[in-house]
């Protein structure tokens, strides 16, 4: 039998403890925003239809300005900017901001469109890089093409702040597809509580297998790739289960790059996008709880699950990769510049449950659970391991892991009920018990990798290689 030194036990049940602490901790925050999220489910009216919601707020929604970046889009840009145009809300203008492409985005859009150059006053209120021109045609009142120096997605944003004249603006991919209805829903938060709200994110879907024409999204389907099935498990989980609940506990700590709805004036208040990380739709929401906060105003950040917008999900394991490990880059720059509001009382309850859910679940989580799965042949060899309460510990990991998932599909259901074939529901369910054993181990090592760019301070997005909006 080997002995080892006394201290080398300590610190073993030390680690081991602390591990398994943590790992409490992040099953209580799930359980605890699970609960918020069918208390907010169950308190919510029924979905209401499309005619309903515009006899009651056409007359009362703020105008808005859809914030659409581009960046080497030719493939695609046409029939995304057809589908905006084409979206149902009394008052919108489609912003579509050429960042810099060196294909023919531009091109293809001034062709298309009959667009001329026009004036029109620039309020530099953000920081942007320098704005080229701006293109229009009165047969598209709707419609203005920013063409501008290439600054990455967080300027291109900006940019379309600064030139925005509605009070609201809307933030989205130039490659996602917002559903007709999204706007008059998304707005509803600003509509109803006019003053104290400034932010609202809708739900993001992965469009990945569903049946998508001109733009529009005609039938909702499930990929047949193994990598984007997860993916559909893993965003109805981030967003039915873990944002709802958040914004029903008042402590939102994102709104999704991809769309989200800003009070324009609070976003100038904090600068606009900060370009310094890619995790710039985070650092934003942020940047607004603390402003908020220090100046004392009554605020409200919200999630409401009816407005959808689909977007491509990665189908290979190098994209995806990328993806996660940039997601956990952008989540610890974000931690790094606004690491004193942790544990803060001047910021109340973000300072506690917001940024301790992402202390525990994002910030230490990756790096506790894959020192877990390293500990178990050292304390096994240690004799500090018994295998029958490690084969129960890790029984109840993946029972609750199993059952969040499960309960998420059961939201999903109740509240969007976007999948209308029975045969999806059980494939989806079988997704949702699968990706337990493997998919998100293997999640865990994706954002290690993240840790170790942010601590080689790695800049830029890396590679996203998209197939398009294809029809099946």
């Amino acid at each position: 039998m080997i002995v080892f030194p006394g201290w080398l036990y300590t610190a073993a049940e030390i680690v081991t403890w602390f591990v398994v602490g943590v790992g409490l901790l992040q099953i209580l925050f799930n359980i605890v925003q699970l609960g918020f999220a069918a208390v907010a489910l169950h308190r919510r009216p029924a979905l209401q239809p499309t005619e309903v919601l515009w006899d009651r707020y056409a007359d009362l929604a703020p105008p808005i300005a859809i914030i659409a970046p581009a960046y080497n889009e030719e493939l695609t840009i046409i029939e995304s900017a057809e589908a905006l145009l084409a979206l149902h809300y009394p008052d919108f203008e489609v912003m579509v901001i050429n960042d810099g492409s060196k294909d023919a985005t531009l091109a293809r859009l001034i062709a298309h469109f009959n667009l001329t150059p026009v004036r029109r006053y620039l309020d530099l209120a953000v920081e942007s890089k320098p704005i080229r021109g701006l293109y229009a045609n009165p047969a598209y009142p709707r419609l203005l093409v920013i063409d501008k120096d290439n600054g990455g997605k967080a300027d291109a944003m900006n940019a379309g702040i600064n030139v925005a004249r509605a009070p609201l603006v809307c933030v989205i991919d130039a490659d996602t597809l917002l559903e007709p209805d999204a706007l008059i829903r998304v707005v509803r938060p600003f509509v109803e509580d006019p003053i104290r709200t400034v932010a609202v994110g809708g739900t993001i879907r992965i469009a990945n297998g569903c049946r998508i024409e001109h733009g529009r999204l005609i039938e909702a389907k499930l990929p047949r790739n193994l990598l984007a099935l997860f993916q559909v498990v893993e965003y109805l989980r981030a967003f039915l289960m873990a944002r709802l609940g958040l914004s029903q506990m008042q402590t939102l700590m994102i709104i999704s790059g991809a769309f989200g709805l800003f009070r324009r004036s609070s976003t100038i208040e904090v600068g606009g996008f900060s370009q310094n990380t890619v995790g710039e739709d985070m650092e934003l929401v942020v940047k607004l709880h603390r402003h908020m906060r220090e100046c004392k105003r009554d605020y409200r950040i919200s999630y409401i699950p009816e407005p959808v917008c689909w977007t491509e999900a990665p189908e290979s394991l190098s994209i995806l990769a990328n993806q996660r490990a940039r997601w956990q880059r952008g989540t610890l720059e974000t931690y790094r510049k606004h690491g004193d509001m942790f544990l803060n009382r001047k910021y109340g309850r973000i300072g506690f449950l917001g940024f301790g859910q992402v202390w525990v679940i994002d910030v230490i989580g990756p790096i506790i659970e894959v020192v877990g799965y390293a500990l178990v042949p050292p304390l096994w060899l240690l004799g500090l391991i018994s295998v029958e309460y490690l084969l129960a510990f890790v029984a109840v990991v993946f029972t609750f892991g199993v059952f969040i998932s499960v309960a998420t599909l059961v939201l999903e259901e109740i509240q969007l009920r976007r999948l209308k074939n029975a045969r999806d529901l059980a494939t989806l369910t079988v997704a949702a018990i699968a990706e337990n054993f493997g998919y998100r181990q293997l999640n865990n090592f994706w954002r290690l990798r993240g840790w170790w760019q942010f601590v080689r301070k790695k800049q830029g997005w890396g590679t996203m290689v998209r197939k398009g909006f294809q029809r099946p």
